[in-house]
């Protein structure tokens, strides 16, 4: 099936599967799960037909995470499923998407992570796993606050290096294969 023939139903079950057995599953972000719990991770799923639109989402996302408080909405993934087929054109992007947050004057304020179903790691052998980490089943930003990302790092969860070692032995561990079937619906 086409991401275009996607329903926005079928896109948020996929992230929340991926949400659930990946990145909490495998514990490859130990910060995600008291929020996730809570319901103050906000989903939204973008059908913005072309650049422009979908950064007036992205304008709208950030004032409303920003003047939501986070017990409310404590982060939020503006997912597309169609606009950025490519990983590079999604990387080179993100670029913009850090003038986005200087223009809007939320340096420090709030850190943009982004996910791509072709997600690379310079420097890696393509079929390395270790891209893992940063691969979700379509396109997504994940507007963070800074706040809250400090307060978790200080927190008993771990340091913030151990964690990204920890989750490439763990990705490397459960390969290619293993990935695909910890997604499949």
């Amino acid at each position: 099936m086409s991401p275009m023939d996607l329903t926005d139903d079928q896109v948020l079950a996929d992230t929340r599967r991926w949400i659930e057995k990946a990145v909490i599953g495998l514990n490859l972000c130990p910060f995600a799960r008291s929020v996730y719990v809570k319901n103050q991770v906000r989903i939204v799923v973008s059908r913005a037909r072309h650049l422009d639109a979908f950064l007036d989402e992205l304008d709208r996302e950030l004032d409303l995470l920003v003047n939501t408080p986070g017990d409310e909405i404590d982060t939020t993934l503006l997912v597309h499923p169609t606009l950025f087929p490519d990983f590079e054109v999604f990387n080179d992007f993100m670029g913009v998407v850090d003038d986005v947050v200087a223009e809007h004057e939320l340096e420090g304020v709030i850190q943009v992570a982004n996910f791509h179903p072709a997600f690379l790691f310079e420097g890696e052998a393509q079929d390395d796993p270790s891209h893992f980490t940063n691969r979700a089943p379509y396109p997504t930003l994940h507007l963070l606050r800074e706040d809250s990302v400090e307060r978790a790092i200080a927190s008993d969860a771990g340091d913030a290096e151990k964690i990204v070692e920890r989750n490439i032995a763990t990705l490397r561990g459960l390969g290619a294969e293993g990935w695909k079937a910890l997604l499949k619906p």
